[in-house]
């Protein structure tokens, strides 16, 4: 599979639009468990913020290329994976394939309308569990551990996708959405280890324009309590974010604007907007 796009340039409507559908596609075929899945990644902030009521200046969110699911700790603990697999696996769904021909079973794939992938990941369950690493399920089913990932599960928001999926069916579910406190922690985490422009982007962009700016986003993620990863983001983004040349700020740039490309006033608002956010979690813990 191609590497993800660097830019926004990279990313189309019709892409967004077709993981929108393989979303809403997934919640047809595996309803009676979404409440032990939630919707991370990219996907996320046009799933939060109402993109077609955006307040004057805000642009919209580029979207994603692929979808990610988490899974909580009661799928591994209940076995309901076997379920997720056998489902999958009969609604059209297989494991996708890497640069090398080889089978990824924790990323499927689904081929209706267009091809979409889906990533799926899982917290840590054991001491020495190493974030990026491959945790089999099933002979062909697979999952990323990803930590924080138990956050989302504490911090979501139910949301409904009413419209089409990837096999041109009308249809309406809800879903839950990782909330925007646990999905900056996510996302502060995901640019700490691999330091890809599209985290950094993702992170300003919810900070930025969830609910009524980066307090609101604060106070989320402080309702979260005391936890470990919590406090690691936020060193994450004290250390990456802060400074209009730091190198979170100058990531969410490039990919705005485009490799190379620099702004002046767009680093200013990026290191502005999470400057207030760490500011109002310092004065409020």
């Amino acid at each position: 599979m191609p590497d993800k796009p660097t830019t926004a340039a990279g990313y189309t409507d019709a892409q967004v639009a077709l993981v929108r559908a393989t979303c809403l596609y997934v919640a047809t075929k595996l309803g009676d468990l979404m409440d032990e899945l939630v919707i991370i990644g990219g996907l996320v902030p046009s799933l939060l913020i109402d993109q077609s009521n955006l307040g004057e200046g805000i642009e919209r969110h580029v979207g994603t290329v692929d979808l990610d699911i988490g899974l909580s700790l009661a799928v591994l603990d209940d076995h309901h994976y076997r379920t997720v697999a056998e489902r999958l696996r009969a609604s059209k769904f297989e494991p996708d394939e890497n640069e090398k021909g080889n089978r990824t079973n924790q990323r499927w794939k689904i081929e209706g309308l267009g091809k979409v992938t889906i990533d799926f990941l899982i917290p840590p369950s054991h001491e020495d569990d190493i974030g990026g690493r491959v945790r089999n399920l099933e002979e062909d089913f697979a999952a990323v551990i990803a930590p924080g990932l138990h956050l989302a599960f504490r911090d979501k928001v139910t949301t409904t996708l009413t419209g089409e999926t990837i096999f041109g069916e009308k249809a309406m579910r809800e879903v839950n959405v990782c909330g925007p406190g646990s999905f900056v922690v996510l996302k502060a985490l995901a640019f700490a280890s691999r330091g890809e422009n599209k985290d950094a982007y993702d992170l300003y962009y919810i900070v930025r324009n969830y609910g009524n700016g980066p307090e609101d986003v604060a106070k989320r993620l402080l309702s979260l309590g005391e936890d470990p990863k919590l406090a690691e983001a936020l060193d994450i983004v004290r250390r990456d974010f802060l400074d209009v040349r730091s190198v979170g700020v100058m990531r969410a740039t490039a990919f705005t604007r485009g490799e190379g490309i620099s702004d002046d006033d767009l680093q200013a608002d990026i290191a502005g907007f999470l400057g207030r956010f760490i500011d109002h979690c310092d004065s409020t813990q």
